[in-house]
């Protein structure tokens, strides 16, 4: 997993964006992340690795305190039902474990086997964002913008809709 952080960085800094990264305790929920809070500026999201009936992938970006409503934004993006997409499968697409699932991990070439990524329209209304950098050990900060336009950059353009 560090030879992937380290692809990553290289190529953020390629992008010529600017990113800043805190090492901490691993951590699994929202509600563990919180405790960051105050330390580390900016908002902070979590990700939700999706899958349809008919197995159709999506990652959503969400504001950590969003509650998404997923059987709209299924019907919404005209996909089935959501349910949570498998670990092997967050492994083979996004190259990451449960726990890890980050926006930086559209780095991944498995990535294009996504159908949609879903920015959360509340994100865009802060400057910068905080994202796990494929492990959950870590939190990279970056200017809000730089991840919509990292998120071009690894051919996926994002759906900034309203999830809640």
């Amino acid at each position: 997993m560090e030879l992937a952080r380290t692809k990553l960085f290289a190529r953020l800094e390629e992008l010529g964006i600017a990113s800043d990264t805190v090492e901490h305790e691993a951590l699994f929920t929202v509600e563990q992340s919180q405790a960051l809070r105050g330390r580390i500026p900016g908002a902070h999201t979590k990700n939700l690795f999706l899958r349809d009936k008919d197995d159709r992938l999506v990652l959503v970006v969400a504001k950590e305190d969003t509650k998404v409503d997923l059987k709209a934004l299924a019907k919404g993006l005209g996909l089935g039902r959501f349910s949570f997409g498998k670990p092997e499968q967050m492994m083979s697409v996004l190259g990451v474990e449960p726990g890890s699932v980050t926006a930086l991990a559209l780095i991944h070439e498995g990535s294009r086997a996504l159908a949609a990524v879903v920015v959360d329209a509340a994100l865009m209304d802060f400057s910068e964002v905080n994202c796990h950098p494929l492990v959950n050990r870590a939190t990279t900060r970056l200017a809000t913008e730089d991840l919509l336009r990292f998120m071009r950059a690894c051919g996926h353009e994002p759906l900034i809709l309203p999830l809640s």
